[in-house]
């Protein structure tokens, strides 16, 4: 074998996680197809490089063909036809694991991407607690004793894992002397440990794939099930795989992607929030036009959302493939009765929209807003599994509609530029000290509204946006600041070892990739440098 594991995992049980055998099929995955994901990484720069010459994107005149064929997806298999309730949430803390386990959930989106910081420890950890949950044995007792365990009086969710995106590293395996990618270490392991525990459960080995720009990538996922399957004798087919649109690119690209995949397709969903911040990065340098209002302000609503998510449902249901919602971020405050109050009627609101727009299920980030989209799409779906006989034949998009940001309402305020700059830096720093996912001002911020706080700072200093409430226009100074102000202010909420450990460092590299005239692509990659610098592990060992 070829294949290295640079450090332990600090963990119980990480020897039977990369056992000779499991390691052994991420290393095969990795020779037959680390080049293309490479190579396909390339043609996504290439692919924005244009975008910049031309300020376009549009449907592609050469998978035509497929648009306007008769074909469909799979028929979905039985764990996965009613999803009307989905859960999101990391894998790694087994007592996060266990509370999505037990929320009575149709499906829970274990997450090993934008909820998870991968740390070493987290990253085994979670396929670790992924594989004893589909053995039904994963149990956790907190420092003070207190015990969690799976409910055996419910109908636990049917989990669907989220590795990571093709961009990610994974610098803890390394293969003829490579980082492995995040990917397919991911992947390989779960695939590996759970496969056959879960087809033994009456479900199946499922995925959400994350952060897809291509058709080719869809092709390429794809050819990688088709070889796990056969390399561990499952039948081909059985591996069920859910798209992310989140990506503007992507949404030009829907069709194609669904029919790359269609033998392993189970359907799409509307990552929005990484949508946003895929607008802003794919047109950064678009002048004005492309310039978005406060993230606050950019409510579902918006045209260029609507064009977006009617077009999902619609390809979906032609297609044969559920239509997933997107994310109530919104957070009960159970010390703040007004704000659960509100934050209700905001996640009721946003849910009986995408119902009544022909959505087959959404998602939530709480146990407790599992009752409030349940609630929903019980009204509207009743019996019935999901809402596929809807296809919406009335929606026509086209590629104006999709990239019109000018008509969303909303104004850029120096209130907003202050939050983007607060939210990334402690974000950031959460991250860095190895959680993935935090509650923020009553909202659940992951890397996703991360991203799209630091670029949206970073795109208004380019375009010299003025700002709507001070009338002041965006520069270094000002930038540099109302950061120093913000890291001020946590300074005095955080603890001085804390704040030196991880805050510290997160407001550098956010004032750093903020400032720089070279736009960062992800915000993850140089924070994981970080991450895995000798410092920054030695924190993870603590």
């Amino acid at each position: 074998m070829t294949i290295e594991i640079t450090r332990p995992a600090r963990i119980d049980g990480a020897e039977d996680i990369l056992s000779v055998e499991a390691l052994a099929l991420v290393e095969e995955l990795h020779h037959r197809f680390d080049a293309r994901r490479i190579q396909l990484l390339a043609a996504r720069r290439a692919r924005r490089e244009e975008v910049a010459r031309t300020g376009r994107l549009d449907f592609l005149p050469e998978t035509a063909a497929i648009r306007d064929g008769e074909w469909r997806v799979a028929p979905a298999p039985e764990a996965l036809r009613d999803r009307r309730v989905e859960i999101t949430g990391p894998a790694a803390p087994p007592k996060m694991a266990i509370n999505a386990l037990n929320s009575q959930a149709r499906v829970w989106l274990a997450d090993l991407e934008d909820a998870a910081s991968p740390t070493w420890e987290n990253v085994v950890a979670g396929v670790k607690n992924l594989r004893d949950a589909a053995r039904g044995t994963l149990s956790y007792t907190s420092p003070t004793g207190k015990a969690y365990a799976l409910r055996t009086d419910v109908q636990r969710p049917v989990v669907v894992a989220r590795p990571r995106g093709w961009h990610l590293p994974e610098r803890h395996v390394r293969i003829d002397g490579e980082a492995g990618s995040g990917a397919l270490v991911d992947f390989g392991l779960h695939f590996f440990h759970t496969a056959r525990q879960l087809i033994a459960n009456g479900h199946g080995p499922y995925y959400y794939l994350p952060k897809m720009e291509s058709h080719q990538e869809a092709r390429l996922w794809n050819d990688i099930f088709v070889f796990a399957q056969e390399a561990l004798g499952i039948p081909r087919g059985t591996i069920r795989a859910t798209v992310l649109i989140e990506t503007i690119p992507a949404a030009f690209e829907m069709e194609e992607i669904l029919y790359e995949l269609r033998e392993h397709a189970s359907g799409l969903n509307a990552g929005r929030w990484d949508y946003l911040f895929s607008m802003i990065k794919v047109f950064r340098d678009q002048g004005e036009a492309f310039v978005l209002p406060d993230r606050a302000d950019v409510a579902m609503t918006a045209p260029f959302m609507r064009a977006y998510t009617e077009l999902l449902v619609k390809t979906c249901h032609r297609r044969g493939a559920v239509a997933m919602g997107g994310m109530a971020a919104f957070v009960p405050n159970r010390n703040d009765l007004e704000v659960t109050r509100a934050a209700f009627e905001k996640v009721r609101a946003d849910k009986s929209r995408e119902a009544a727009d022909g959505f087959d299920g959404s998602w939530v980030a709480h146990p407790d807003l599992v009752p409030v989209c349940r609630e929903v799409f019980d009204g509207v779906l009743g019996d019935r599994p999901n809402q596929l006989d809807r296809q919406r034949p009335e929606v026509s998009v086209t590629a104006d509609q999709l990239l019109d940001i000018a008509s969303a309402p909303g104004r850029v305020t120096e209130a907003g530029l202050r939050t983007n700059l607060s939210v990334a830096v402690v974000y950031t720093a959460v991250w860095l000290a190895g959680d993935g996912a935090v509650a923020i001002n009553n909202l659940m911020e992951d890397a996703a509204t991360a991203e799209i706080s630091r670029s949206q700072v970073w795109q208004q200093l380019r375009t010299g946006v003025v700002l709507a409430d001070t009338g002041n226009t965006v520069t270094p100074e000002l930038v540099t600041r109302i950061l120093d102000e913000e890291v001020d202010r946590i300074r005095a909420e955080v603890e001085p070892g804390a704040f030196a450990a991880f805050y510290e460092p997160a407001a550098r590299l956010i004032s750093d990739i903020c400032l720089d005239e070279e736009y960062v692509d992800f915000l993850t990659l140089p924070a994981y440098d970080i991450l895995t610098s000798p410092r920054g592990e030695a924190e993870d060992a603590t």
